[in-house]
């Protein structure tokens, strides 16, 4: 019987991964775009109601803890999050790929299959966990970010993602190897105890820690690890940029809170000094890099940079009782780079033609964007209320966001890092107002990118539509996300 209440525990995941089936039959039977995607939405839609179900108890299922996984309220919000984020970037991947002539349904498997690593990611418990998840998320990525491949930057992309995230995950596993070495176990309870009761420190635990750590910035694009971030955001297909930008984000940070939270391996002085200064590095290198950009997908990789380094500050000021926090943030980050990319997808196709060649069909150069408002006002409106979420400007959840994290920064006595926050929040709100600028300008006479004339009533736009009026009421009415932040809690 516990056995079984154990697997109930794990329902919403195994329903995506019953949909990975699903979907695989469905393309061996008779391919089909339409169904492909359906049948991935559908599996992700239910996974979310039993998640729901689950998380505010009317189906009753005991918390889960055993030796790999935790379930409970941090890991319900955070696959929340997840499956809000992946539903999203699958509709909004099934207008973008609907003029792509090559096979398209594979697109979906992959999409399906790195969601439920996002999902047992943010459950993690044990180092075998978090390396089996966090490469059950990264492989498929591979695929994705090369999916069209016809375009040389796309398959540049996927090549110096797959290259770089080698090279991080054998950082990860030799880190981890170090670890066990020195203490004896994988579990990040019984981490804490073993460094909680060693009078010493030894050497080659410090330099586990520190290794994990570099590898953990390199997936989360912290800087000094920062360097294939714009490459992969410019090159990639934008709903998979959207997909990298909120499910692998969302996921790495989660893991990373409770890898950090519940492994004590800050409490090592070297490995909290290095996690300050890559804090430090993000929010200056995010916001001096993307200040002269004029790609909006390699502004929104930069600003991402410095987004990573404001949530970061949360972990550094509060430690265990940031999760809430943090969860926050990167729901509200989550869903702003879904709107923000979704309206780039709108515009954007895989590929257009020129003649008798192919070329990028990508609408991300802020050129593409003069005096879009006179021709898409509507569409305007949504990304100019992305645009000023993220720059923190109040009246949007962005806002609330920002706040919440200087606040924790001040309780932990961080007074350096909300200064520093704020400085950036200022630099950020330049290049922020420069894309607002660019978009009520004086429109040009020939438009070389335009969305669909009905967009607003297709999938992807309505999508789109539906995030944007969740971003605006959360950041009138915050209270529901405040309260929600409360039960975020790591057990």
């Amino acid at each position: 019987m516990h056995g079984i209440e154990n697997l109930l525990s794990f329902a919403p995941m195994m329903v995506v991964a019953l949909t990975v089936l699903v979907v695989m039959l469905a393309i061996a039977f008779k391919r089909s775009h339409f169904w492909s995607a359906t049948l991935s939405v559908v599996g992700l839609n239910t996974a979310f109601i039993i998640l729901l179900v689950q998380a505010f108890g009317v189906w009753e299922v005991v918390p889960l803890k055993n030796t790999l996984f935790a379930i409970d309220g941090f890991a319900h919000f955070n696959m929340g999050v997840i499956l809000i984020s992946s539903l999203a970037c699958c509709t909004l991947a099934y207008g973008y790929f609907e003029t792509l002539k090559d096979h398209k349904e594979e697109l979906y498997l992959l999409m399906l299959i790195s969601t439920l690593g996002a999902m047992m990611m943010t459950s993690s418990v044990h180092l075998a966990s978090f390396f089996m998840s966090l490469e059950l998320l990264s492989v498929p990525m591979y695929g994705m970010l090369a999916y069209t491949f016809l375009r040389a930057r796309s398959l540049e992309a996927g090549l110096k993602y797959l290259i770089l995230s080698a090279a991080a995950s054998a950082t990860l596993l030799l880190g981890m190897a170090f670890i066990y070495a020195s203490l004896g176990t994988l579990d990040f309870a019984s981490i804490a105890k073993a460094i909680l009761e060693r009078q010493t420190v030894l050497p080659l635990m410090i330099v586990g820690g520190v290794m994990m750590l570099m590898a953990i910035a390199f997936k989360l694009s912290v800087a000094p690890f920062h360097s294939w971030v714009s490459d992969v955001y410019e090159g990639s297909p934008t709903p998979i940029s959207a997909f990298l930008a909120s499910v692998s984000k969302v996921a790495m940070m989660a893991l990373a809170v409770r890898f950090f939270a519940m492994s004590a391996i800050p409490v090592m002085p070297s490995v909290e000094k290095t996690l300050v200064v890559m804090v430090v590095l993000s929010i200056v290198f995010g916001n001096v890099l993307a200040i002269h950009q004029n790609n909006l997908k390699r502004l929104f990789a930069y600003s991402s940079v410095a987004h990573m380094g404001y949530v970061l500050v949360a972990l550094v000021g509060l430690g265990e009782g940031s999760a809430g926090i943090i969860s926050m943030y990167m729901a509200i980050y989550a869903l702003t780079s879904v709107g923000a990319f979704g309206v780039i997808a709108l515009m954007s196709s895989p590929y257009r033609e020129r003649g008798h060649t192919s070329v990028s069909g990508e609408a991300d150069d802020l050129r593409f964007y003069q005096g879009l408002f006179w021709h898409r006002p509507v569409l305007t409106a949504v990304l100019t209320v992305m645009l000023l979420s993220m720059a923190g400007i109040p009246a949007t959840a962005g806002f609330i966001t920002k706040f919440t994290v200087i606040f924790g920064a001040v309780q932990g006595m961080r007074f350096y890092l909300a200064g520093l926050m704020i400085a950036g929040s200022a630099i950020g709100l330049y290049y922020y107002l420069k894309v607002l600028v660019a978009l009520y300008q004086k429109p040009k006479a020939h438009l070389e990118f335009d969305a669909n004339p009905h967009w607003g009533i297709k999938a992807g736009g309505v999508m789109v539509l539906f995030v944007t009026a969740i971003v605006i009421v959360l950041g009138i009415l915050p209270s529901p996300l405040l309260e929600l932040a409360g039960f975020v809690m790591l057990k």
